[in-house]
């Protein structure tokens, strides 16, 4: 532990005992007094705490500084303390062995670093057994240490006790490793230091470094098992500061070593490695150090409502393409990837120089002799170089390195890819271009042995970015935002990996058409490299799609690519979000929305290409965000587009297909009288015909005469569509203006999400209305109990008895604050009168929040449009909402002043709405 610079401005102890010593010759000590000591302890606390912030947030203090400086006040604290206990609270004249006691700090005290909220562990080492007089000293100290408002763990053993503990638990063993002296009697810690490196350290040494490995494991699975995640927790996540600790404890344990350059002498770490330990040690400290004060408690993730505080504290700047909190965001990303590789590294070293003891770090130490493949030895089952010089003497080694390991299907020793980081500044521009260089990336890229682990290896490496300069740049790269989970770079490798896994059948129930699909394209290398490149250019300002073609064009032929694979290629990246959004955001049932993407597409063989792009690069962007009803709108597009590109139903003129499904519809309605049949088919008008499959036609004919048998002014009927797993909910009621937008209020309350809307008035004046709903898991809502909840608020809210929008504004004072309020989304109204021929399409962009459906949709009302369908999308904390409008007179909107009336009404709506969710909640009654 370095010395603390200024310590006299930040404590100074002497002059504190002397403080206090002139305090109790004057007035004595006793519990009267007791609280003009605590006050005087805290005065000496506070101001020493403040000094440390103050040189923190003045900059003249690293985190590593921070946290050493208040390990020392706390130091200085408790030795003041114990002084004070010892000479006026519990004095005795001639302390006798037993009366002797160490203090000890332990965990991260022991280490001598401390968060500015983090707790404070403290053993008190007894020579024997406890006696009154160390009780009393030890409780005395305790009980004002709290009263100082410090969180405090304590233990209080013998030697005997520490060994004993420690041999059965590793818990213990783990904060013993870390042992302090503090104060108090030198040589009984040092008895205990001795015996504790005697009889549990020297001859457990692998058996902790298992340990502390299958710990780290089991903690990664808990925190979610990737250094990418949104919300990254900063003491316990992967690539965190306990991972460091881990990596020194296991160093510490086998070495006995108290610096982490004390490694570079035992030949553990280069100076290097050293350096980089030392480097991400002090950013997540000076990280964790901001959280601490910014949240004024321990606080260890990295929240979205924090993330950008503290890229401000820190004087992250935004930057062409990059937000300053993306940028800080990506330099703790890297910072992680940095503590994984030092953990490579160190576990390599630790396995050549542990050998003789098995362990799990030598799990693949077989002994004996060594076998060769192409040119690489394979030590165990890990391919590792025969020198430090191999790299030197031929640089394309490196990515045969990789390519061999892939081929042969083996792991990759720690130490070559040691090497492989080391050399990376030979991977100069004459080896990009080198053609055998390209070669065995492309082939490892689209390797029938799957490429998704070998690209990680190469990312991890540095070889990825360094051989790919635009990869490089998007390595450690995020996106702020809750939909996008993962880096650029890890999203585009996992993109790459599920494509691997749809050629292998692995998605075939949820992706069946992409599964058969990717069997019948032309040129599977360009699909790999079109998914490599899809999202190259994020980050640099401008449309990334439109930049990243760009990209490909330069890249594919250096790639090896001929010229028509490389026009593929620079198409699909080019028109990645295409499919995306024309499935999501535009009525299928409108013909003209499957011309005008047909047009673009053009060719069944770029439509087969872009369906199996955009599966895999929605389910790589995150858990959760692929669901059946996605696929299903993907399904629909897909086919109804090759119909077109294939000539199928659009040759027909609109008539004669509407009188085909009218005659199939009767057909299937054989058992009705005739005249009911003719009524029936009378209602429709002619595009409903066309917007149902004939299966729905069938259901809401007999959803219509049951609710006039019965003679009911309001029909529900329910039912779960497996095939895209959502709710539909069929509404038979008497049209009126405003009826989605109560339908909506009703359904937000409810906790459902509207995903798809289709309105149609009847020739009779009846509304028949079809919502696709879905729970908060993106799946079917169809808890029996929740059902019934909405079916009731529902059926109230279109009766008259509930007001929607009453209830929404009581359901916001009630709510918690949303954890999307921490983003701005600037709301965008986009009018288009070309996406449809019979209809005005009005795209609404705004931050999600529980009533803006709602909110939107009275403001169509009052504007005396009718919305024919919608379709309502989720990215994060992003909402789409496409509706297809009409006027009042079932007309386009097209005139100039309507149209600017109708984007300020919406506007409006939206910002009227946002400042009602973003105001203060009310307090209940009985929270005042």
């Amino acid at each position: 532990m370095r010395k603390v610079r200024r310590q006299r401005d930040i404590i100074v102890r002497k002059a504190l005992l002397r403080t206090l010593g002139d305090f109790v010759s004057w007035e004595g000590y006793a519990t009267r007094t007791r609280p003009k000591v605590l006050g005087i302890f805290k005065k000496a606390l506070a101001a020493g705490e403040a000094e440390i912030r103050r040189r923190f947030e003045a900059g003249e203090a690293s985190g590593t500084e921070t946290v050493q400086a208040r390990s020392f006040l706390i130091d200085q604290i408790v030795r003041t303390l114990h002084d004070f206990a010892v000479t006026y609270a519990h004095p005795v004249a001639n302390p006798s062995k037993s009366e002797q006691i160490a203090l000890v700090a332990i965990g991260g005290f022991g280490r001598g670093t401390l968060a500015p909220h983090s707790d404070i562990d403290i053993m008190f080492l007894l020579p024997y057994r406890t006696t009154p007089h160390v009780e009393q000293v030890v409780e005395f100290m305790l009980y004002l240490l709290w009263d100082l408002g410090l969180k405090v763990g304590h233990s209080t053993r013998s030697i005997d006790e520490c060994v004993r503990l420690a041999g059965r638990d590793m818990t213990i063993r783990t904060s013993l490793l870390d042992a302090r002296w503090l104060w108090g009697d030198q040589d009984l810690f040092r008895d205990f230091r001795k015996r504790f490196a005697q009889e549990v350290v020297a001859p457990t040494g692998p058996a902790f470094v298992d340990a502390k490995l299958t710990e780290r494991d089991e903690r990664h699975e808990r925190m979610g098992d990737s250094r990418y995640v949104l919300e990254p927790n900063i003491k316990e996540g992967k690539g965190g500061l306990r991972d460091l600790q881990t990596l020194f404890w296991m160093a510490k344990y086998l070495y006995g070593v108290d610096d982490v350059m004390d490694l570079v002498d035992k030949g553990v770490l280069s100076a290097s490695d050293a350096r980089h330990f030392t480097r991400a040690e002090n950013f997540l400290w000076t990280v964790r150090c901001h959280l601490h004060y910014l949240a004024g408690r321990p606080e260890e993730r990295l929240t979205f409502d924090v993330q950008t505080s503290l890229a401000e504290r820190m004087e992250y700047t935004d930057r062409k393409g990059l937000g300053g909190v993306e940028r800080f965001m990506k330099h703790y990303f890297l910072t992680a990837k940095t503590v994984g590789d030092l953990t490579r590294v160190l576990c390599a070293v630790l396995e050549d120089q542990q050998k003789k003891k098995p362990s799990r770090l030598a799990r693949f130490w077989l002994g004996g002799a060594k076998r060769t493949v192409e040119g690489f030895h394979v030590d165990g089952d890990r391919l590792t170089v025969e020198d430090d010089e191999a790299f030197a003497a031929d640089p394309i080694k490196i990515l045969r390195l990789f390519s061999e390991a892939q081929r042969h299907d083996l792991d990759i020793h720690p130490n070559a890819l040691r090497l492989a980081r080391a050399n990376l500044r030979r991977i100069d521009g004459k080896f990009r271009r080198d053609p055998e260089a390209n070669r065995l990336f492309i082939d490892m890229l689209i390797s029938k042995r799957g490429p998704g682990e070998t690209l990680k290896r190469l990312n991890e490496a540095g070889v990825f970015g360094r051989f790919v300069p635009d990869f490089g740049r998007v390595v450690g790269q995020m996106q702020y935002d809750m939909y996008h989970v993962y880096t650029v770079d890890e999203h585009t490798i996992r993109a790459i990996d599920i494509l691997y896994g749809v050629e292998q059948g692995r998605y075939a129930e949820d992706m069946p058409v992409s599964t058969n699909v990717v069997h019948d394209v032309s040129s599977r290398r360009a699909l790999y490299v079109a998914v490599l490149l899809h999202d190259i250019a994020k980050g640099r300002g401008g449309d990334h799609s439109e930049l990243g073609a760009e990209v490909a064009k330069k890249l594919c032929p250096r790639f090896g690519l001929d010229a028509e694979e490389t026009e593929t290629v620079c198409w699909l990246v080019k028109n990645h979000l295409l499919m995306s959004r024309v499935a999501f955001k535009r009525n299928l049932d409108d013909v003209k929305t499957i011309q005008d993407f047909a047009a673009t597409v053009q060719s069944p063989e770029r439509l087969k290409l872009l369906l199996v792009l955009t599966v895999a690069d929605i389910r790589a962007v995150g858990p959760t965000v692929w669901n059946g009803w996605k696929a299903g709108l993907l399904r629909e597009l897909y086919f109804r587009t090759m119909d077109h590109l294939s000539g199928g139903f659009t040759v027909e003129e609109r008539d004669m297909r509407i009188r085909r499904v009218k005659d199939e519809v009767a057909r299937r309605l054989v058992k009705w009288p005739g005249d009911a049949i003719d009524e029936h088919l009378a209602r429709g008008r002619g595009v409903y015909w066309l917007a149902y499959d004939l299966d729905t036609l069938v259901r809401h004919a007999e959803i219509i005469r049951k609710a006039e048998s019965e003679g009911r002014a309001l029909h529900i009927d329910v039912r779960h569509d497996t095939d895209h797993d959502v709710t539909e909910v069929t509404v038979y009621t008497a049209d009126h203006p405003g009826l989605f937008h109560r339908m909506a209020g009703a359904m937000s309350l409810s906790g459902a999400s509207i995903v798809d809307a289709r309105v149609t008035t009847l020739a009779n004046g009846m509304a028949l209305d079809t919502f696709a709903i879905q729970d908060a898991r993106h799946s079917a809502y169809n808890d029996e109990r929740q059902l019934a909840s909405l079916l009731k608020r529902i059926e109230d809210t279109l009766t008259g008895k509930v007001r929607a929008h009453k209830e929404i504004a009581a359901a916001h004072d009630k709510a918690m604050p949303s954890r999307t309020r921490v983003f701005e989304v600037p709301p965008r109204v986009l009018i288009d009168n070309a996406a449809s021929r019979t209809h005005t399409v009005i795209e609404i962009n705004a931050r999600d929040r529980v009533g803006l459906l709602h909110d939107v949709t009275e403001a169509f009302t009052k504007l005396g449009l009718q919305i024919a369908s919608a379709r309502i999308s989720t990215y994060g904390e992003r909402v789409v909402d496409v509706f297809y409008i009409k006027d009042v007179y079932g007309l386009k909107v097209d005139s100039d002043d309507k149209l600017r009336r109708i984007r300020e009404s919406l506007l409006n709506a939206i910002a009227v709405g946002e400042k009602r969710a973003r105001a203060p909640q009310k307090k209940s009654a009985a929270a005042e």
